[in-house]
């Protein structure tokens, strides 16, 4: 955390000064309060007479130091929430940064309710434990043993009471913290599956009421919230306890004081006004003690937030980055020598001895059942993951040898789920080229036959599209993410099964318009049709993570018995010549 201190090390000094102004001011008004009570009031030094000049000097001291006290408080929570606020900002942003490098394996590891929680309540409670430690341990510590210190120079019997109370008291403080520490962990542990949850139903919502599993799901956010209060509440049982405890043992002591000070004025070893400070020195003593009980509670719950903020920022991206990230002679070729895959801590074989070479220009399309390793084939070009054994080479080029900006910069996909951002149609389209020009950007969408649709809407290319792209059809939010790979600009192409919503006719006009605009793009295209794929220069068919079949149409409808069976389930024999309408 030294890292994230020493950048605003200054403020938290200052802080830290003033605070020290703030208790020292404290610290010295009993013992005036003791010498207005003695000399002024009941003039003890003075044949009992007392002296209001003397009342009015000390009581304008007192004044003076309350409001000198009162400014070094307010400018040490300045500087507190200064040195707090800008430390939270730097972690929030290191955080999300590291977050950004994460493969997708690790993403799946922590999960994104988990990783919501760490950027944000996490890293808040963090912030409160150094603002809290900045002002809280300063203050705490000067309260309590300044008034330890005072007490023995008023009077060395009080003090002794006092510390006689002192074990009791910090014996019952370790006690409970060391019931209640183990429980901030788990408490926000508790606090991620409640984000997950939340997180699950707000994007599945519209399956919740189509299933009808509203009641379902109210139950299951019960659960995990009534565990969250659980666990809340047992920890402030721990709390609630103790504080009393701790109130009547300072209460008990300043009874002690009262009857030890009473025999002490009748044998004229104490005054009433040593009496007086001698209360205020524990009263301070005992705010010391309830501000070190919340201290650290604060700081144990922001010890155990900081261990999961550092589990983010210690975190090693598992795909390290290469060093290539020059020009190539070829552009756009595409070979898997020898590749298998598993998915990382699994054993199961999603991809077997893979050799493919896709050549630059070629339209190359891939089928086969669900689950054959046809996404994670192509997920292997633009290193989603690395391949388990064998090399995945772009333009002659190892891709563990690239920079990953550069290989992916290559590159241009469109995932099996689109993905848009709560932005405008235009900011959406430009997510991979955001210095396209506005004709470059039209004819992107005229490509992915979206342009008519956008038209239409009133705001035209400046409509906005809600969360997640809820407020499009399935098919208008695939041409924008269509159109948005088309305006990229990358002699790659990737279609990972991105035409499913859309009708055959708009997908025929599709391939058509694509392969005008950029016909020396290497296009790979995935999908589940016959009438997408046949038009591609070769056609190769997955069965079980080998590949089962490479050729063009013709040809496997002469020599792939799966491929006819597919052909035939979809199409059927008197249905050809339609299908090539």
């Amino acid at each position: 955390m030294w890292k994230y201190i020493r950048q605003y090390l200054l403020f938290a000094i200052l802080a830290g000064l003033f605070m020290i102004g703030e208790v020292t001011m404290d610290l010295i008004q009993p013992g005036i309060m003791s010498q207005i009570v003695d000399d002024g009031v009941l003039g003890l030094n003075n044949g009992g007479i007392g002296d209001l000049n003397l009342i009015w000097k000390l009581g304008l001291q007192m004044i003076v130091l309350v409001l000198f006290g009162g400014l070094c408080g307010s400018l040490n929570n300045v500087f507190v929430h200064m040195s707090g606020q800008n430390i939270g900002n730097e972690m929030r942003k290191d955080c999300f940064h590291q977050i950004m490098t994460f493969s997708f394996p690790q993403l799946d590891q922590f999960g994104t309710g988990s990783l919501v929680t760490r950027v944000t309540n996490d890293i808040t409670q963090v912030q409160n434990f150094v603002s809290q430690f900045v002002r809280g341990m300063i203050r705490t510590s000067l309260l309590m043993f300044g008034s330890m210190y005072c007490m023995f120079r008023l009077n060395r019997d009080f003090g002794l009471v006092v510390l006689c109370a002192f074990p009791l008291i910090v014996g019952c403080l370790v006690f409970c913290m060391a019931k209640a520490n183990p429980l901030f962990s788990k408490l926000q542990a508790q606090l991620d599956s409640i984000n997950e949850i939340m997180q699950e139903d707000v994007s599945g919502i519209r399956m919740i009421k189509a299933c009808v599993r509203e009641v379902y799901e109210k139950v299951r956010f019960g659960k995990a919230n009534d565990e969250l209060i659980k666990t809340q509440l047992r920890v402030l049982v721990i709390f609630a306890f103790m504080n009393p405890i701790i109130n009547a043992l300072m209460y008990i002591v300043v009874g002690i004081i009262l009857l030890v000070g009473s025999f002490e004025v009748r044998g004229g070893g104490a005054t009433p006004g040593n009496i007086m400070a001698a209360i205020t020195y524990t009263t301070q003593l005992l705010n010391g003690i309830l501000m070190l009980v919340l201290l650290f509670q604060n700081i144990s719950r922001g010890i155990a937030s900081w261990k999961r903020v550092k589990e983010i920022l210690h975190s090693e991206p598992e795909l390290k980055d290469g060093t290539f990230d020059g020009e190539t002679e070829q552009q756009g070729k595409i070979e898997f020598r020898d590749v298998s895959f598993a998915y990382p801590g699994s054993n199961q074989i999603v991809l077997d001895h893979i050799n493919l070479t896709v050549h630059p220009g070629e339209t190359l399309a891939i089928m086969g059942t669900t689950g054959c390793g046809k996404t994670s084939l192509v997920h292997l070009i633009p290193r989603f993951y690395d391949a388990t054994e064998g090399t995945v080479l772009v333009d002659g080029i190892d891709v563990r040898n690239y920079r990953q900006k550069a290989l992916r910069e290559k590159i241009s996909i469109v995932l099996q789920k689109s993905e848009l951002f709560s932005t405008t149609i235009h900011e959406n389209i430009t997510w991979g080229a955001p210095d396209a020009s506005t004709g470059k950007i039209k004819s992107a969408a005229v490509t992915a036959q979206a342009d008519d649709f956008i038209s239409s809407t009133p705001d035209g290319y400046d409509t906005a599209v809600a969360e997640r792209g809820m407020s499009l059809s399935g098919g208008q939010k695939q041409r924008l993410s269509i159109a948005r790979a088309i305006l990229k600009p990358a002699e790659i192409l990737i279609f990972d099964d991105s035409t499913s919503a859309l009708d055959l006719k708009t997908e025929a006009n599709l391939y058509a318009a694509l392969q005008e605009s950029n016909p020396q793009s290497t296009k790979i295209i995935i999908a589940q049709r016959i009438a997408s794929v046949r038009r591609a220069d070769r056609i190769v068919v997955l069965e079980n993570g080998r590949i089962a079949a490479c050729g063009s149409h013709e040809e496997l409808m002469r020599s792939c018995s799966a491929y006819q069976d597919i052909y035939q389930s979809q199409i059927g024999e008197g249905d050809e010549k339609h299908a090539y309408a």
